[in-house]
């Protein structure tokens, strides 16, 4: 992959703009993650999402993890929407944890609105990143409900310490305008998939829409 300064490996963005960040190995890229991100374009009002794509998971194995190139190029094919920015950010600036990517870009794109995006199936773990309560402190959160997660990660040990910061899901609209720590659970994504199960399908790899 031809390497990029770390002005280049951030998508377009604008002062006051609401960008949502997508992080993940994207191994594949599928219909889920586009579903989610135009699901949270929709609920949360923002402008654009920026799907992060990591050299390498510290909390999963890597050994089937393919080259980032191949995973970006997939990537573009599959979020097929104007909104949607890949970007190889951690490689190029050299992070493997979302809090050290996250104050990156809080002092490299300080103008801009931003909001993480996961899975239910992360918030369950949540408690096991490095530094949650400062990711939580820097950016708010807006966690996609992926049954049958809903029980387990809302009862998860960082739901539970964070519960006085989350919004209610009527008020998605404003997680943008809030200051962090902030939340807010999404129901009613359907889309059940995951790069795990495509993976184990069939035994390839392959971008699927």
């Amino acid at each position: 992959m031809q390497l990029q300064s770390a002005a280049q490996a951030i998508p377009f963005h604008a002062n006051g703009m609401r960008i949502g960040l997508l992080g993940g190995s994207f191994n594949p890229p599928h219909a889920a993650h586009r579903a989610i991100s135009l699901f949270a374009i929709k609920r949360l009002k923002l402008d654009r999402v920026w799907w992060l794509l990591t050299p390498g998971n510290p909390l999963k194995d890597t050994d089937r993890l393919h080259g980032l190139s191949e995973r970006a190029k997939a990537a573009l094919e599959v979020a097929d929407d104007p909104r949607i920015d890949i970007s190889c950010l951690e490689a190029v600036i050299g992070t493997r944890y979302t809090v050290d990517t996250i104050m990156q870009l809080r002092r490299r794109v300080s103008g801009v609105r931003l909001v993480w995006i996961m899975g239910a199936d992360n918030l369950a773990q949540f408690h096991r990143w490095k530094d949650w309560r400062r990711i939580a402190a820097e950016v708010p959160i807006a966690v996609i409900d992926r049954p049958p997660q809903s029980f387990r990660a809302l009862a998860a040990p960082a739901a539970q310490a964070l519960a006085r910061y989350r919004l209610p899901e009527n008020q998605a609209t404003r997680l943008t305008d809030q200051q962090a720590p902030a939340w807010v659970f999404l129901t009613g994504m359907k889309l059940k998939m995951s790069s795990t199960g495509l993976r184990n399908s069939d035994g390839s790899w392959k971008a699927k829409k």
